[in-house]
């Protein structure tokens, strides 16, 4: 080969090198029963590095740097997830690491990254198990699992005439046990009666039961902390046995449009939360705002984000404002750096507290003429809630 093309190829290779020599490494869902949830997570770090890269990269001190993914599909099973972070950081010798969907899997997943000394940020565990730990090396952003129905029993409370008694229903997993327990003590502040409080197997399919029970109590809102199948076989499995409560809530599935198209008119009515919308008053520096982010995803990918996107997105940004301010890749001072974040994104103020955790209010939603409407924020109602809900032949 001619000297100067000797040349050419080298100066290529060395670019090619330092474009690529910030790497986040996730192992996420790609396959497997939550793969539906999981792909948020694929397509929000894709979609974010993208845009970072196109508008530079990241700055490490005075060198500008290209970022690299490494996403390894953990096929929905705990114990690979756990293995492949271990790969990552020992083979792949990523830098950083991005998490999993499903608190479940960040409590196993960020116990490699503490080990190994090596920053975690991940939008897909609330779990309040996951930061009691007195961990150093992972951070999160959505908020407490403990206080998701918080929103929306201080709406209830507005009501006039208000609920008097709650069913509490919630999944086994450390998710949903957490849901369960901060629930409680919302209740007991709210002086709203707890007339059921049960919990079920994880991926149950079978509600007859429970939905018994809630029928022949009589309660006045159910609140349900589960998974997204779990809640499209309790919606059905109400309609089949003529369960009606006057307000029922659920932890997952209301924002996204999937659940609107599996349940059709009979998604009608029910209630939800939702860290984030897209909405045009959160400001980005790559993305614009929320709104613009919104278009652009739904544009590249076919469907629309919600907040598992959101939070993924700022995940990735977290790493980049967090990188840049240490002015370094050495993995201490990125962690330093990252427990000092204050930051405004398209998901909104990205501050971790003194466990690494953000804190966000829920917005109270419910799907309202086959839309997703915001009912409650700011410790107000933005629009009517539909309560108490008619019967299913009228939704």
């Amino acid at each position: 080969m001619p000297r100067f093309l000797v040349f050419v190829a080298a100066l290529a290779f060395s670019a090619a090198a330092l474009a690529q020599d910030v790497t986040f490494g996730a192992s996420v869902q790609l396959t497997g029963p939550v793969a539906n949830t999981g792909r948020y997570y694929k397509d929000a770090y894709e979609f974010a590095i993208d845009k970072i890269n196109a508008a530079g990269g990241v700055k490490v001190g005075s060198q500008q740097h290209k970022i690299a993914l490494k996403l390894l599909d953990n096929q929905s099973d705990v114990n690979l997830s756990v293995r492949q972070y271990t790969q990552l950081l020992t083979q792949e010798k990523v830098n950083f690491l991005l998490g999993p969907f499903a608190s479940n899997f960040v409590l196993a997943d960020s116990s490699i990254a503490e080990k190994a000394s090596v920053p975690m940020v991940q939008g897909g565990g609330a779990s309040d198990e996951i930061y009691a730990r007195g961990y150093k090396y992972i951070f999160g952003t959505l908020p407490a699992a403990s206080d998701y129905f918080g929103s929306t029993i201080e709406a209830l409370g507005k009501l006039n005439p208000a609920p008097k008694t709650v069913a509490l229903l919630y999944a086994d997993d450390s998710f949903d046990v957490s849901v369960a327990k901060g629930t409680r003590d919302l209740l007991k502040k709210a002086k709203l009666q707890l007339a059921l409080d049960e919990k079920y197997s994880t991926n149950a399919s079978d509600f007859s039961v429970l939905l018994s029970r809630i029928k022949s109590s009589n309660v006045d809102a159910v609140l349900v902390a589960g998974h997204e199948t779990e809640v499209l076989n309790f919606i059905r499995q109400s309609k089949s046995l003529g369960v009606n409560p006057k307000f029922y809530s659920f932890t997952v599935g209301v924002p996204s449009a999937d659940f609107r198209h599996a349940l059709g008119k009979d998604a009608n009515g029910a209630s939800g939360m939702t860290a984030w919308l897209p909405s045009s008053t959160l400001k980005d520096k790559w993305f614009g705002d929320a709104e613009q982010f919104a278009k652009a995803y739904k544009a590249k990918f076919g469907y629309d984000p919600d907040y598992h996107a959101a939070a993924g997105v700022a995940a990735v940004e977290a790493f980049v404002n967090a990188i840049e301010a240490a002015g370094s890749l050495d993995p201490n001072k990125v962690r330093d750096a990252l427990a000092k974040s204050n930051f405004e994104s398209l998901y909104g103020k990205i501050a971790f507290n003194d466990k690494g955790q953000i804190s966000l209010p829920q917005i109270v939603i419910q799907i309202q003429n086959d839309q997703v409407v915001e009912v409650y924020s700011d410790n107000k109602f933005e629009h009517k809630l539909v309560y108490p809900l008619p019967p299913w032949g009228q939704r």
